[in-house]
């Protein structure tokens, strides 16, 4: 995650021709004179992004670094977004360097992630970069597409990162291929002379590396659209097959008019989605300032998914814990407030669900339920806090780490801490005031101001400051201890009944963990005498699909719709060959538990379940 940018500059009158900021049909091939001249005259850093051999999977950057004084270092991020060393850097092919009379220059490797060149006056770096994998997460260059996250591709000069900077993309005049992003365009410009006349270059601007990175960009023969009667702007960029347009267009809509409303007006002065829907794109979401990428495998998962990324606008863009600032792209950057900033964000992602009429009753209580059932499978609960999780984001790449009896997510829990403060402010204040108001707060005392809260301390204080009354126990218990926490005791003051209940569930009889891009779900172990492993499951298998569909992120809840022996059929990756493989699902005794609304709620507590569920206050 980044620094939220500058608003970004008003469209041209070229650009009012379009719909949004897309590029055209047509592009240029990067004249090395040309981009010379020009990078000198605006003296600001300049990118060329090549995407000419998609059959490759290779970008071809090009980094003009102009006025440089004996040396310069560049640095290509360890991290973004995703709170997650991946070493980006190697990933990198053929670097080399010259300065701007061709003379190739010396660069010598410090680190991993850095190298020096020696040289004076603007200097022209190069390399390639290999990306093949979809999903938000990621970036991906093939034939069907170029999705970019730009700090997986740009290296970046560290003591320059404020500096200007000028983006450009080029691919091949014959592609039908276009642009979007929410960067700002600066213009279009042919080249002329003998066969490249019939090409033009599309160029983009930002006021800083980290607002470069921020804005992600998809090219490829995407549809668009703009939601009607939205203001300011918010445009639909989708890549994918048939869908529903008419049924996105609603859900999104929905989605952005209640969570607008919510906190009192939009914080950007234009908005883009781009979604990737299919069976192979992955699952997931990753928000930005003024866009956010969601892949998902339907347009139910899109809107699903699109309720919380939305709402990160003002949690985590803007209402950011000062522990993520300033952005250090080298190493991890440790917050304990990751339970608030992910968690309530979607605690706030299942309220727009349901108070817009996109979830019913029953599917929020479902929801509840699930995280409640999760939540106390799992081991760790008992000796890991949700702060402690927060910090412990840096490990989940680690397989080994996401098992219950290692660690909780602080998805999960903080979901649910959002859900009991929200009821616990209700119950105090006789449903005069509400997490709702909490995060008005913040929005209005530190994003609106260009502070960063203090993690949890100045969560808790907000809380009180709302409510009236101290929060210092449940804080203490709850957020930074491992306290059971009293879901029921706490849900019933809304009217709502927690039950547990015995159950036999369906069970694969194996363990798996996601990739990065969330397309690859792999075993990590299989269950000694399962169906599973007699049947010839193995670990380091790679799912590709359960009876015939596709295989997302998160495919647990698939189980819930079976039966222990039920027939199921996998068709696995194992070392370069694709197999498939049947066998009946086990059983494993669970306690899971149920919601439901309490009878003989008394009038306070019906009026506080109803203001949750409305998003109302008396």
């Amino acid at each position: 995650m980044t620094v939220p940018p500058k608003q970004i500059a008003s469209p041209s009158p070229r650009q009012n021709r379009q719909s949004f900021r897309t590029a055209g049909v047509k592009t240029f091939v990067f004249m090395l004179a040309l981009l010379f001249c020009a990078c000198g005259a605006q003296a600001t850093i300049s990118y060329t992004i090549s995407i000419a051999n998609p059959d490759a999977h290779l970008f071809h950057v090009t980094i003009t670094v102009p006025d440089v004084h004996d040396q310069v270092e560049v640095q290509m991020p360890a991290w973004n977004a995703t709170y997650q060393i991946r070493d980006f850097a190697s990933r990198i092919q053929d670097f080399h360097a010259q300065d701007e009379r061709g003379k190739s220059l010396t660069t010598n490797k410090v680190d991993k992630q850095t190298w020096r060149i020696t040289g004076d006056g603007d200097l022209l770096l190069s390399y390639d970069i290999f990306w093949d994998e979809s999903g938000p997460f990621s970036s991906q260059l093939n034939v069907a597409h170029a999705f970019i996250n730009p700090a997986e591709i740009l290296l970046y000069a560290p003591t320059r990162r404020n500096e200007t900077i000028k983006l450009t993309f080029s691919w091949n005049a014959a592609s039908k291929w276009r642009s979007a992003t929410s960067l700002s365009e600066i213009g279009v410009g042919d080249i002329q002379g003998g066969p490249l006349r019939e090409q033009v270059s599309w160029d983009f601007t930002t006021s800083s590396y980290d607002e470069l990175v921020d804005a992600p960009v998809e090219i490829s023969e995407f549809r668009e659209f703009t939601l009607d009667g939205i203001t300011p702007p918010v445009h639909v960029v989708v890549h994918a097959g048939n869908f529903d347009k008419a049924k996105l267009a609603e859900g999104l809509s929905r989605i952005v008019r209640y969570e607008t409303q919510l906190m009192g007006g939009a914080p950007y002065k234009d908005y883009t989605f781009i979604l990737h829907i299919g069976s192979d794109v992955g699952g997931g979401g990753m928000e930005h300032a003024n866009s956010t990428a969601i892949s998902a495998g339907s347009v139910d998962g899109v809107i699903d998914v699109a309720a919380h990324e939305f709402f990160h606008l003002w949690n985590v863009k803007r209402i950011r814990p000062q522990t993520l600032e300033p952005v250090d792209y080298t190493r991890e950057m440790y917050t304990r407030a990751l339970w608030f900033a992910e968690g309530v964000t979607s605690t706030y992602g299942a309220y727009t669900l349901l108070r817009t009429g996109l979830w019913n009753h029953g599917q929020f209580y479902g929801d509840i339920a699930q995280q409640v059932t999760e939540l106390q499978s799992r081991p760790a609960r008992l000796w890991e806090s949700v702060e402690e999780s927060s910090l412990d984001a840096w490990l989940e790449k680690y397989p080994q780490h996401n098992r219950p009896e290692y660690s909780i997510s602080y998805y999960n829990k903080g979901q649910l801490i959002g859900l009991l403060l929200d009821i616990l402010i209700r119950d105090d204040t006789d449903n005069r005031k509400s997490l709702d108001d909490v995060l008005r707060a913040l929005n209005d005392n530190f994003a609106r101001k260009g502070r960063f809260y203090n993690d949890s301390p100045d969560i808790e204080t907000t809380v009180e400051s709302i409510a009236g009354t101290s929060f210092k126990d449940f804080f203490a218990r709850y957020v930074a201890g491992t306290d059971e926490v009293p879901f029921g005791e706490v849900l019933a003051k809304a009217g709502l009944d927690l039950k547990p209940t015995s159950a036999q569930r369906a069970d694969f009889g194996f363990e798996t963990s996601s990739s990065f891009a969330g397309t690859s779900i792999i075993v990590t172990s299989v269950a000694p005498g399962s169906p599973a492993q007699q049947a010839g499951i193995r670990s380091d298998d790679v799912l590709i699909s359960l009876n015939g569909e596709p295989i997302q992120r998160g495919f647990g809840r698939w189980l819930q719709q079976h039966k222990p022996g039920d027939s199921v059929r996998i068709h696995l990756r194992r070392q370069g060959q694709e197999l498939d493989i049947t066998f009946k699902l086990g059983a494993q005794s669970v306690q899971e538990y149920r919601l439901d609304e309490l009878k003989g709620a008394n009038e306070k507590q019906r009026r506080i379940r109803e203001g949750l569920l409305k998003g109302t206050t008396n």
